[in-house]
């Protein structure tokens, strides 16, 4: 059973960075595509970065492209998503997910079967 482990959550003021980890055990992490969901308060989870088993493919949302990136050190089991020029609007408890099946790009929620229990990231004003 995988566990993945958020850390790198807290509150800074707009235009800041944060860098997010997800610690993933468990399971042969190399082989799974992962991502950052995040969820405002009020408002559904989102997709908001996700990268393939070997780090080939990257998807943005449009909200944050330009601004995040998202990494993994397949050596460390660790995934990434460095955040700079935070704003207002990316507040959220943001969320690691592990794909369900190995060797896949997911891409929608449904394809990822493992998460996180989340890290708040708090950006003010």
């Amino acid at each position: 059973q995988a566990q993945l482990a958020e850390s790198g959550g807290g509150s800074v003021q707009a235009g800041d960075s944060l860098r997010l980890s997800c610690a993933v055990s468990g399971r042969t992490f190399k082989d799974y595509g992962m991502a950052w969901f995040r969820q405002a308060p009020g408002k559904e989870r989102e997709s908001v970065a996700i990268i393939s088993f070997n780090a080939h493919d990257t998807i943005y949302a449009d909200s944050v492209k330009g601004r995040f990136t998202i990494t993994r050190d397949n050596d460390k089991n660790t995934m990434y998503l460095q955040m700079n020029s935070l704003k207002v609007e990316d507040t959220a408890v943001y969320y690691c997910a592990a794909a369900k099946y190995i060797w896949t790009f997911a891409t929608l929620p449904d394809e990822f079967g493992y998460w996180g229990i989340g890290t708040l990231v708090t950006v003010s004003s």
